[in-house]
């Protein structure tokens, strides 16, 4: 799938379901279970690379890399997390720009000040919006091909609350953005709210985060309310690290990884996983 089908996918009635990936294997892992898109998200790449919490560390050439490793291994297209375009309209244009070569379909720009943080973590703040107006038409103007597709985030209802949210995001969707995400909307009234503003004017994305502020529900649920995309970003970094946890601690404990074994892929089932038969095919052939 390319940019321009993820923009004729969204067309469709029926929800797109992107989970969260962090780097290669994980979006290998992810294109190999079947899913249409997949989610970059700045959190996740903390999470994993910096081993820290999701409060402005990540830079842009942190996800840069972490991106274009990903497209060069899968096909999927892959939603990314801009953050702030890490600074102004000149650093945003520098991060559309880096990230369509990087391989985005679709670049999520936010309006929160810096340092940003978690949209579901306390103390945010948001720029006035006329900055992140300015921000959002100088991504725009920066993308080489109008296929790679810009997504307008607010995470005003934190701190000005729903109405001033949905104010900003009338501003952003006049700006010519591809899609909307309202972040963490409180229940699901406000979803609905949200939905029946937007929905029949634009794609609406819907971020589900466990133990988050917004209530978690199925693809099918969020569908069913006018959502369009929905995320699960931070579920496989939060999966992963409580299987290693259980895998260290055994490994701690029995000193060997025979408890473990049912619970893992061997050489060969890894191997197998990540293609290692047909690229070391493919290198036979220049022999």
């Amino acid at each position: 799938m390319t940019a321009i089908s993820l923009h004729e996918r969204l067309q469709q009635p029926h929800i797109l379901l992107a989970p969260g990936i962090y780097d290669a294997l994980s979006a290998l892992v992810a294109e190999q279970a079947g899913f249409e898109a997949l989610y970059l998200s700045g959190a996740s790449i903390a999470y994993t690379r910096l081993g820290r919490s999701d409060v402005g560390l990540t830079t842009y050439t942190e996800v840069e890399d972490t991106l274009a490793r990903i497209t060069e291994r899968v096909r999927t297209p892959v939603i990314v997390d801009a953050d702030t375009g890490f600074g102004n309209a000149l650093n945003m244009q520098r991060t559309v720009r880096g990230f369509e070569r990087a391989g985005a379909a679709m670049v999520q720009v936010e309006d929160q000040g810096f340092p940003k943080r978690c949209g579901h973590l306390d103390g945010k703040t948001v720029v006035p919006v006329a900055e992140m107006c300015g921000k959002l038409r100088a991504a725009l103007d920066a993308r080489h091909d109008a296929r790679t597709l810009i997504l307008a985030r607010t995470d005003a209802i934190a701190v000005e609350g729903i109405e001033a949210a949905f104010e900003r995001a009338e501003r952003y969707l006049e700006c010519g953005v591809d899609a909307l995400f309202i972040e963490a909307l409180r229940t699901p009234g406000q979803m609905d709210a949200a939905c029946q503003r937007f929905a029949h004017r634009i794609p609406l994305l819907a971020n589900m985060v466990e133990g988050g502020k917004t209530p978690v529900q199925s693809a099918q649920e969020l569908g069913a309310r006018g959502f369009r995309i929905a995320i699960f970003p931070g579920g496989t970094a939060r999966a992963v690290a409580h299987t290693l946890q259980g895998y260290y601690a055994s490994l701690h404990t029995h000193q060997t990884t025979a408890p473990y074994k049912e619970r893992m892929l061997d050489f060969d089932g890894l191997n197998a996983l990540i293609g290692t038969p047909e690229l070391m095919e493919q290198g036979r052939r220049y022999e």
